[in-house]
């Protein structure tokens, strides 16, 4: 096949591609040197530096473009049509530049549509778009103007990928995997950085990790509290009466992830997802939603206040689990505003709960109790999201 003739990539590089490279690579080295005990799983080709950097700088490019007014979404993924399974193949392949992708972009914008990306005699190509991808399989997401997701591919569990870096700008925000071992490190970022044996996605805290992507997916805000099951002391930090208080309480999700193993699937997961929405989208209502550990849906819109007896938090240590970055201590009004200050006010009280917060802007907090430095930690986890 011949390759269709356009436009070469612009000249200007970008320079977090460079940067880029070598993290990617070393990575991969230990990523895939840690997991060849996948038996069973396909497993992708490592990309190599100049395939990294290239797809990285025209996924930049692409990201800065207009077709018919509005910015290409789309997802690169560096494999072969025959490491794919049921490709679409392109009878003409297409060149990787930024005209080509942006073109393409409208038709390849649905969440789970990747463009296959591979090379021949040192050029690369797209060769046709795949939804199911190898383990381990490199790719690029471009999600909004000037803003990329590096990832790969870990498994089939809730959560497919693992991210390994975003780049916001000239921003480059390199996941620090390490956090994880951190005294108090709270069981959901443990499992966003994906640190656990390939059978704990079979555990029920990943309901929880897609519960928090279901939230910032939508974009309005909010705030999800988890209390202890079968336990009233959380109302004592929440104003009475609760409007909309679930009686009895949903047992939709928390009945799903009881069922044993052998018992799902298709429809399994798929009554999963709705129950995760369900729970997620409710959040964007004004107050907070509440759920138990063992995820039965208690109450929405409940409003938040200080415990009796309890006085109100006056600092905070907010960390990120990215290369570089230092835990600080801070006043809970300078890590936001008021669904910020008041989750903080509720764990501060409620220690043994955790609450989630959604800004519109993407942000996301998870903030817990830590015994190590006796304070409400803030953990900002919107880059392990994304």
């Amino acid at each position: 096949m011949k390759s269709e003739t356009t436009q070469p990539t612009p000249i200007k590089k970008y320079h977090a591609a460079l940067t880029l490279v070598e993290t990617v690579e070393r990575h991969y080295s230990h990523y895939i040197s840690t997991t060849r005990h996948h038996s069973g799983q396909r497993q992708a080709t490592q990309p190599h530096a100049q395939a990294i950097e290239a797809i990285i700088d025209t996924a930049f490019w692409t990201s800065l473009r207009r077709e018919e007014g509005l910015a290409p979404k789309i997802s690169l993924a560096f494999l072969s049509p025959e490491q794919a399974r049921q490709p679409l193949l392109f009878r003409q392949r297409l060149e990787l530049t930024t005209k080509n992708l942006t073109k393409i972009a409208p038709g390849v914008e649905r969440p789970g549509i990747h463009l296959g990306v591979w090379y021949e005699e040192g050029e690369l190509y797209v060769w046709g778009t795949t939804r199911q991808l190898p383990y381990s399989c490199f790719v690029v997401d471009v999600t909004e103007p000037g803003v990329l997701v590096i990832k790969h591919k870990r498994g089939e569990g809730l959560v497919k990928f693992k991210n390994m870096a975003v780049l916001i700008g000239e921003e480059v925000k390199v996941i620090d995997e390490t956090s994880a071992h951190l005294p108090d490190c709270p069981t959901l970022v443990t499992s966003l950085l994906g640190l656990e044996p390939s059978s704990s996605w079979n555990d029920p805290v990943n309901a929880l990790v897609q519960v928090a992507i279901s939230m910032r997916a939508h974009r309005h805000g909010g705030a999800l509290l988890i209390v202890p099951a079968g336990t009233d002391t959380w109302h004592k930090s929440i104003v009475h009466p609760i409007l909309h208080l679930i009686e009895p309480p949903f047992y939709g999700l928390s009945e799903l992830m009881k069922q044993d193993l052998s018992e799902r699937g298709s429809q399994w997961q798929e009554a999963l997802h709705d129950s995760i929405d369900t729970i997620a989208c409710l959040t964007a209502v004004d107050g907070a939603t509440i759920i138990s550990d063992e995820y039965e849906l208690i109450a929405f819109g409940a409003k938040i206040s200080r415990s009796i007896g309890r006085g109100p938090v006056e600092r905070i240590v907010v960390t990120e689990p990215v290369v570089g970055s230092e835990a600080s201590i801070v006043h809970p009004t300078q890590n936001g505003g008021t669904r910020h200050m008041s989750a903080a006010q509720f764990v501060h009280d409620q220690q043994d709960a955790i609450a989630l917060v959604a800004s519109q802007d993407g942000r996301f907090t998870a903030f817990a109790w830590s015994p190590c430095v006796e304070m409400v930690q803030a953990h900002r986890i919107d880059t392990l999201l994304m």
